[in-house]
């Protein structure tokens, strides 16, 4: 009996070794998946959307330069969330702007035709902030934490950016 025992404290002693260097390998832990292929996917398609919203900011601007003074802190957002979403190892570090806010002279992709009106111009911009945040906030259940965490304020941010867009001006 005292074999038995003895066996089983060995096969305990070596399944517990065995576990303690598989939770301390590389391989494995919540760093690995922030860095994963398809976490660099989800991040360079989330700096990919927030390029494509803010070139749609800058149509509108572009299209009614009364809405200056409403639509410029929200583009200069965007234009974060777009450099949040770029890391070391994305390609082309630009977002499209520069850290003013400001739209810089590198291309982006062009936004769909701005309406005349001011009002539907705006509610357009919602449409599309509203519908990002929408995906990001699908996006949660695939991400790592790290990048979870940052889907998650930055569709926030849309959601108010939808609201504060539809809002009546006053």
């Amino acid at each position: 009996m005292a074999l038995t025992r003895r066996r089983t404290l060995l096969a305990g002693a070596a399944l517990g070794g065995a576990a303690l260097l598989t939770g301390c390998s590389e391989d494995s832990g919540p760093d690995r998946a922030e860095h994963s292929s398809a976490a660099d996917r989800l991040r360079e398609r989330s700096a990919r959307d927030s390029t494509t919203l803010l070139a749609r900011y800058d149509a509108a601007l572009a299209a009614h330069p009364a809405l200056e003074s409403r639509l410029r802190p929200l583009r200069t957002e965007v234009a974060r969330h777009a450099e949040a979403f770029t890391d070391d190892r994305t390609p082309a570090h630009d977002a499209g702007a520069s850290a003013s806010g400001r739209p810089s002279h590198a291309a982006r992709p062009s936004g769909p035709p701005v309406p005349q009106d001011e009002r539907a111009a705006r509610t357009a911009l919602a449409d599309a902030e509203r519908k990002l945040a929408d995906a990001r906030t699908q996006a949660l259940t695939t991400a790592p934490p790290e990048l979870a965490r940052l889907l998650a304020s930055v569709a926030a941010s849309g959601a108010v950016h939808a609201y504060l867009l539809t809002e009546p001006t006053g």
